[in-house]
């Protein structure tokens, strides 16, 4: 067991865990932040993206003693004061989602992308975006949703 301090959604946490603990597993099973999902235990579809201290990460891809001292940011800290962030209502309004499982994922992402080129083209999207694996969408209106992001910034 090990001990780690770290900052998730603003909020300073301290736990106890195993050496073998991914940060997905903590976020979701200590914190009960599941916002972050686990969906193929290889890091190829992206849908436990969070942001470590700003950029985003395959949160499968890390121990949690690794993010000690970080801050995080999952899907449940991207709304600030009960207000959505705006990929999300951009996700919303464009229909960039069906099953949603991928969603989360989807949009911390984006928001690292949008951080990095506040104005990428589509290509520069779909790029980005290869990580994330989407199996009902078609990508089309999640790439319509960013874009709408990007060109309101």
């Amino acid at each position: 067991m090990a001990s780690l301090s770290m900052t998730v959604n603003g909020v300073a946490v301290s736990a106890e865990v195993e050496d073998r603990t991914l940060l997905v597993h903590f976020l979701r099973e200590q914190l009960r932040l599941t916002g972050a999902h686990v969906g193929c235990d290889t890091s190829q579809c992206g849908a436990c993206v969070v942001h470590v201290n700003g950029r985003a990460v395959k949160s499968c891809t890390m121990f949690a003693i690794q993010a000690a001292g970080d801050d995080i940011v999952t899907i449940e800290g991207l709304a600030k004061h009960g207000a959505l962030h705006p990929l999300q209502t951009a996700f919303q309004e464009h229909h960039a989602l069906q099953c949603g499982f991928c969603t989360p994922g989807m949009i911390m992402t984006a928001a690292d992308l949008l951080r990095r080129h506040p104005h990428p083209d589509d290509l520069t999207i779909r790029h980005e975006l290869e990580g994330n694996l989407c199996r009902c969408t078609g990508y089309l209106n999640i790439v319509k949703a960013i874009r709408a992001v990007a060109d309101a910034a």
